[in-house]
Order: C-alpha cells, then sequence, then structure tokens
C-alpha cells in the first residue's frame, strides 16, 4: 500500500471516531453532558475537552506547529484532570468549537507532512520519543476510537440512545422491548453460571 493511501485510511478513521465523539452529546442537557457516569468520573463533555488537549499535543506541538489559540486547562498550575470534565463556567459550545479548530489545525498537519516525518513527544519513553506522522496517527486513531467506546456507554446510562453514528446505529433495528428482554435473559444466564451472585 503507498504512503497516501495508508495516510487517507488513517485520517478516514480517526474522522469518524470525531465525528462519533460530537454526535454522543446531540440532544443533552447541560446536565446530562457533563454528569459523572463511573466511579472515576467519566462524563461526555470531559471526553471531548480531553481529546481537545490530545489532538493539540499530538498533532500541532509534537510536529512543530503548536495549536495557536491557549487550553486553559493545560495550564503548570492545572489541578489533577482538569482536561476531564467541564467546569460551570466552561461552555459546551466553546469546548466543541474548540475541539473542531484543534482537530482541523491536525487536519492540516496530517495534510502538509509525509507519513515518514518525525516528531517529538516529551513524555513518551525515550526509545519511543520521536515517533513518525504514521505512528502518532495509529495512536491517535486509537485513543479516539476507545474515547468513543468509553462515550458510547455512557451516553447509554444517560438516556439509553445508542449506535455506531449519524444514520447508521449498527443496532440491529430492534426495539425497547426486545432489549429489555435480551438484558433480563442475559442476567439469567449470569445468574445460573454463578448461582451465589446477588446473596
Amino acid at each position: 500500500m503507498d504512503d497516501d493511501r495508508a495516510k487517507a485510511d488513517l485520517h478516514r478513521a480517526l474522522a469518524a471516531a470525531r465525528e462519533v465523539m460530537v454526535w454522543k452529546l446531540d440532544g443533552l442537557s447541560e446536565y446530562d453532558a457533563r454528569r459523572p457516569l463511573t466511579p472515576s468520573g467519566t462524563n461526555l463533555l470531559g471526553l471531548v475537552k480531553h481529546l481537545t488537549n490530545v489532538e493539540a499535543g499530538y498533532l500541532g506541538g509534537a510536529f512543530g506547529r503548536p495549536f495557536d489559540e491557549p487550553l486553559a486547562w493545560t495550564a503548570p498550575e492545572r489541578e489533577p484532570n482538569a482536561d476531564m470534565w467541564a467546569t460551570p463556567d466552561e461552555s459546551r459550545e466553546d469546548i466543541v468549537g474548540q475541539y473542531h479548530r484543534v482537530c482541523a489545525h491536525g487536519d492540516e498537519t496530517i495534510r502538509a507532512l509525509p507519513l515518514d516525518a518525525t516528531g517529538e513527544v516529551p513524555h513518551w519513553p525515550p526509545e519511543r520519543r520521536h515517533p513518525t506522522l504514521h505512528a502518532v496517527l495509529v495512536h491517535l486513531v486509537a485513543e479516539t476510537h476507545r474515547h468513543a467506546g468509553h462515550a458510547d456507554i455512557v451516553r447509554e446510562q444517560v438516556d439509553g440512545a445508542a449506535g455506531h453514528r449519524p444514520g447508521a446505529g449498527n443496532m440491529g433495528g430492534r426495539d425497547v422491548a426486545w432489549w429489555a428482554a435480551y438484558r433480563d435473559r442475559l442476567e439469567q444466564a449470569a445468574r445460573q453460571a454463578d448461582p451465589e451472585a446477588g446473596r
């Protein structure tokens, strides 16, 4: 496979995951977009905020093309996990808008550089600190899709909405009653496999 084809494939996979991340916020209240739904605090808007930081670093600074907008949550005096949740004064529109702009900046990096261009990721181990654009794209595709999976689960916990992406639910077209019966069947099978469960 030639480099242009490989780059296009990686770029398409990254763009698909980016689309999912933003889509999972559609139709939610401010509370539901921000509320933590796991013991570690995972929330939808925080995932988008985190990926803004990730893209700015990997497709910006790592290749000498820093994103020209400040990311307040990356300041040295920031609190831990500042990029994983939205404060009340950070609007959804601002966070999503900045994510779109940082992705556009990353797209410019992808278009401008060959796959064998070398960058620098200071927080990576010394033996991996100077990855190629190819390696960084593989890393970003994996990371963004991983967080898209988190977003799938968190959104389903919020309001039951599930699916792969807009226009392609990937859920087999089954109704709510079917899913409820299916879940009950799985619960019964799990209890039969472990009769001591829930006692």
